[in-house]
């Protein structure tokens, strides 16, 4: 069985949660006012206080007399899957943290080896269907991610274990990005009918063969589950063995920082992180992935590729292909169509200072207006019930297939949101 969406959707029968937060409504087209208005109400109906109650054991925060301030995340039978309390929460520590002159630097770790986060809880979004929850969601996801990739002072994230979809969200964007040898990457959401969010449009936009490569892993939901290719498209900055992670913690809880704690934690990560200790496997491929998943290529035409190497006489490459098709072969067309135009976008705009999508910022705002949309979609809903409900792994998407979907549709995604509705105001 393939790496990326069939064993994500192993994971999440066995987590009871998954990789992205959304909505089981089937439209795409909206905004009733009153439910817009709803949206902007402090305390929506989707929160209540034993929920936020629930946050502060989730997500729990603390500073250490040198200045290190610590998030721990610790829903470990959740695989710390992130629900909007823990958001807001999250974002709450950032905040006050940011303003603190006696907080040196951020880190944000799990409670349990075998997964940082394994992305947005899906459970309670889904069970209440409503507009005005989707936003509030997206909103706390999206303003975290914002808030991350802008913050003041150094961010360190432990990505140790799996680190999928908005664990991504929570870690890929920030400056210091640890791995280890368990850790497990990728973004699967193609599969349950959505498309890869949390900004990673941005950084596959700057992975090798101008975008290439992150393409390929939108895509197809592969897993990246070596240092050496996390280390490769960037969503790592440093590999530190498992067994290095207690280390180099003691050592950060017992630094004296300087005026510049960048350069009191660059010599540390420096000696407790290596090389790893093979090739990545995506460099091995780059130009099977470069030829098939350049942004200028359509669904079809990466398809059609695919197919061309899949008779290749060299094994390795035979392989790779075939298992590239059967990643593209579980998403929703409709996904796969808005994927390709989302990320063609972004690549085509990074250089381009005048672009909005030459920026995180500016990206994250138009995800906002396709997540709300998406989410509103038939094929969320029917995503979830192949993987989550009936888990027959078998959904009927609408449209059927790459031919059937008319690129106005996926278009209409990307357009303002309606004069009732804000956009996402970072």
């Amino acid at each position: 069985m393939m790496p990326g969406l069939v064993g994500a959707s192993q994971l999440l029968n066995r987590s009871s949660s998954f990789l992205v937060t959304c909505s089981l409504s089937k439209h795409l087209h909206f905004c009733n006012s009153s439910l817009c208005n709803a949206a902007r109400r402090p305390f929506p109906s989707i929160r209540t206080f034993a929920s936020m109650a629930a946050s502060d054991e989730f997500v729990k925060g603390s500073v250490l007399p040198n200045g290190v301030a610590v998030i721990t995340l610790d829903r470990s039978k959740a695989l710390n899957a992130m629900n909007i309390d823990m958001d807001i929460k999250y974002k709450s520590f950032l905040d006050q943290w940011e303003a603190d002159p006696k907080v040196k630097c951020v880190l944000v770790e799990s409670s349990s080896p075998r997964a940082f986060s394994a992305g947005g809880d899906v459970k309670l979004i889904a069970s209440k269907n409503q507009l005005s929850d989707v936003i509030e969601v997206f909103t706390a996801e999206y303003s975290l991610i914002c808030k991350i990739s802008e913050y003041k002072k150094p961010y360190i994230s432990f990505m140790d274990g799996i680190t999928m979809g908005f664990g991504i969200g929570l870690s890929g964007h920030g400056r210091y990005r640890i791995v280890t040898e368990r850790t497990v990457l990728a973004m699967p959401e193609n599969g349950i009918g959505l498309f890869p969010d949390v900004g990673f449009a941005y950084i596959a936009a700057r992975t090798p063969a101008e975008g290439s490569v992150g393409l390929y892993l939108g895509m197809t939901g592969k897993r990246i589950s070596t240092p050496a290719d996390a280390l490769y498209v960037g969503l790592g900055t440093h590999y530190v063995p498992s067994g290095n992670l207690a280390p180099l913690k003691e050592a950060l809880l017992a630094a004296d920082f300087s005026q510049d704690p960048h350069i009191d934690i660059t010599k540390l990560l420096t000696k407790y992180s290596t090389d790893p200790d093979s090739e990545p496997l995506l460099k091995i491929n780059l130009p099977q992935i470069a030829s098939c998943f350049g942004w200028n290529n359509s669904v079809n035409e990466i398809v059609e590729e695919l197919k061309r190497h899949q008779l290749s006489l060299d094994a390795r490459v035979a392989e790779w292909a075939k298992d590239a098709l059967v990643g593209l072969g579980k998403g929703a067309p409709f996904s796969l169509c808005l994927t390709q135009k989302h990320f063609s976008r972004v690549a085509s705009a990074v250089g381009k200072h005048e672009s909005d999508l030459s920026n995180l910022i500016g990206v994250m705002k138009t995800e906002y207006r396709i997540a709300i949309r998406s989410s509103r979609r038939n094929d969320f809903a029917e995503g979830v019930r192949a993987v989550l409900v009936d888990k027959d792994q078998n959904p009927k998407w609408n449209p059927p297939s790459v031919d059937a979907v008319a690129p106005r549709e996926v278009e209409a995604l990307f357009e303002p949101l309606a004069p009732e509705t804000e956009e996402l105001n970072v």
